[in-house]
């Protein structure tokens, strides 16, 4: 990440742009997956447009990676660069889940407990840090590992199709980022219960 935060800090590119960059990839990462979904008939077209899909959703993430070393490298951390980066990625994640459940690649009700599961995990740190209760690795994922079971999921559905690979990749999300969310609650009242009941 720093070597190549180097090369483009030498480019003159800021890191808000790389920023957007990412917004738009992972946009059109969520779109792939949603066409995808209409051509599951044409196993050719199919296997094509998820494969769009998983490396759009890699190089959003890579930027997501790469505009904070980028910010740090050229010394412009920001608070509303920090604020932004959060932002996007909560529109990113939001983009691709639609798009997997609109397409009818998995089953809607899971789809949708998967994406209020994903943007509450993010709620629930922010809203706790926002009491001064740090959360990072607290629970049993984060957004890198909902990354990950999305894109691991996508790659065993590209090699063996129809093999519901996807649909049970948005299960395992849908459970685990729920059961983050109750984690995170729990850790809040325990420090917020000894804090202030000694």
């Amino acid at each position: 990440m720093d070597r190549w935060a180097n090369v483009i800090r030498r480019l003159g590119i800021k890191p808000n742009a790389i920023s957007f960059l990412g917004f738009a990839l992972g946009i059109s990462s969520g779109v792939a997956y949603w066409i995808a979904g209409s051509l599951i008939t044409d196993l050719s077209a199919y296997r094509a447009y998820l494969t769009l899909a998983v490396l759009l959703l890699l190089s959003s993430s890579l930027c997501d990676a790469l505009d904070g070393t980028l910010a740090r490298t050229r010394g412009e951390v920001t608070v509303f660069g920090g604020f932004l980066d959060s932002l996007i990625d909560r529109y990113v994640d939001s983009a691709v889940l639609l798009g997997i459940t609109l397409s009818g690649l998995c089953d809607p009700a899971w789809g949708a407990i998967a994406l209020v599961g994903s943007l509450l995990t993010s709620y629930v740190r922010a809203k706790a840090e926002s009491f001064g209760i740090k959360m990072e690795s607290i629970g049993l994922i984060e957004r890198a590992e909902r990354i990950i079971i999305i894109l691991a999921s996508s790659v065993v559905e590209i090699v063996w199709s129809n093999s519901s690979a996807l649909r049970i990749g948005i299960v395992i999300l849908a459970v685990t980022s729920n059961f983050t969310v109750l984690q995170r609650i729990l850790y809040f009242y325990s420090v917020t219960r000894r804090a202030f009941n000694p």
